[in-house]
């Protein structure tokens, strides 16, 4: 209770807003207290070390707290995702790593890739909804600043009426299987379409670490974009199963870095006694249809084709 109110003074002191949508009201997220904080450049940013050579960094002040992944090797760093493109990633990054820096998207939503357009190196899933979401985005990104979705206020200096999604260029594409060597640690990328259909995990296997982007996080999944496929959200469960026995740490891309590994046998469960019928949809206001299973919840649309 002390820590949630001390988060909400410091939104008003850093921010300026003295009026906070609900849901800021349950932050800061207990886990994080768990994890240790990392000194940071810009404020609108959070920085958390999840692991050695991996660190989260969070944007709790926006409703979506999506989550990157500056994951580094010995002769290069990875940065899986660039979150909204509210504040300044790359005086974050440059802050935590010297290393020459690469960009991954989990997919190319527009609360991801945000600050894409700030790294020189960025590599892209090789499908026509990466091409197209490079291009940017303006109502995307306006459609995530109201006062509903800032907890405190905007950065000072933001200028609202002008945000958008900025273009960015694919240095290179990417496909089902690559591995990326950062020196010391290697990636392999696993296609996983559903939620989008450029989707993808990434897999250090030496290290037990599965970052699963929007494929799964701690929270409602959802599933209810005109880009959502759901029988290949289906058939991505099959590779999440495959790894199963190798992973330690599932690291989604909202909310919080961190989840066990069971937690992926029980989305896959979940999931199939939606697509089975077997699990009764709860209408939202918004006329999309929530669904749940024991910890898991998925969004759908309110026709959903399985």
């Amino acid at each position: 209770m002390i820590r949630g109110l001390l988060f909400l003074l410091f939104s008003v002191a850093c921010f300026g807003q003295t009026t906070v949508p609900k849901w800021c009201s349950s932050l800061p997220r207990p886990g994080y207290k768990t994890l240790e904080r990392l000194p940071t450049s810009d404020g609108w940013f959070e920085v958390y070390k999840v692991s050695p050579g991996v660190i989260a960094i969070y944007e709790p002040h926006q409703s979506e707290e999506t989550i990157s992944y500056l994951i580094t090797g010995t002769k290069q760093a990875l940065l899986f995702d660039t979150g909204m493109g509210i504040g300044d990633l790359k005086k974050v990054v440059t802050s935590l790593t010297k290393l020459p820096v690469v960009v991954l998207n989990s997919h190319t939503h527009f609360d991801h890739v945000g600050s894409n357009w700030q790294f020189p190196v960025v590599y892209g899933m090789d499908t026509d909804f990466t091409r197209l979401d490079a291009k940017g985005s303006q109502e995307d990104a306006q459609s995530e600043i109201g006062p509903e979705d800032i907890c405190g206020s905007l950065p000072k200096g933001f200028n609202a009426k002008s945000f958008s999604t900025k273009p960015w260029k694919i240095s290179s594409y990417k496909h089902d299987g690559d591995n990326i060597d950062l020196g010391g640690r290697s990636l392999k990328i696993l296609s996983t379409p559903g939620h989008t259909p450029d989707a993808i995990c990434l897999f250090d296997e030496a290290n037990g670490l599965f970052f699963t982007g929007d494929t799964y996080y701690p929270g409602t999944i959802w599933l209810n974009r005109p880009e959502t496929d759901l029988p290949a959200y289906g058939q991505s469960m099959e590779k999440l199963l495959a790894v199963l026995p190798k992973v330690k740490n599932v690291l989604g891309a909202h909310n919080f870095p961190g989840a066990p590994p069971e937690v992926i046998s029980k989305l896959a469960a979940a999931f199939a006694e939606v697509r089975a019928g077997k699990v009764k949809g709860q209408p939202e206001p918004s006329g999309k249809i929530r669904y749940r299973s024991g910890d898991i919840s998925f969004l759908l649309g309110a026709n959903p084709s399985f």
